[in-house]
């Protein structure tokens, strides 16, 4: 299993909250962040990707319409148990 590299925000076409959903989805899926697991509450996520509270909100919805995480309400955002394959529907 290799590391995904730390987040690097890059200009380009990409929304910032899609750069950050991108990077919590390669490290759902190296391995780096484990399948039922919960993920970081959405501050300390602003804290580590260094981005406002609602490009978290935006990234964790993308991450929702992915079927990769799933929201429990006053319990967390958790990875799903199984992921979809990468790349569903085409190119993103």
């Amino acid at each position: 299993m290799t590391g995904v590299p730390p987040f690097e925000a890059i200009e380009g076409p990409a929304y910032m909250y899609e750069q950050v959903a991108d990077h919590i989805e390669a490290k759902i899926r190296s391995g780096e962040i484990p399948l039922g697991s919960r993920l970081p509450g959405e501050q300390a996520l602003r804290e580590e990707y260094g981005v406002a509270l609602s490009t978290v909100r935006k990234a964790m919805g993308l991450l929702r319409e992915r079927d990769l995480v799933v929201t429990r309400a006053s319990k967390g955002t958790f990875v799903k148990r199984e992921l979809p394959p990468e790349n569903v529907g085409g190119a993103r």
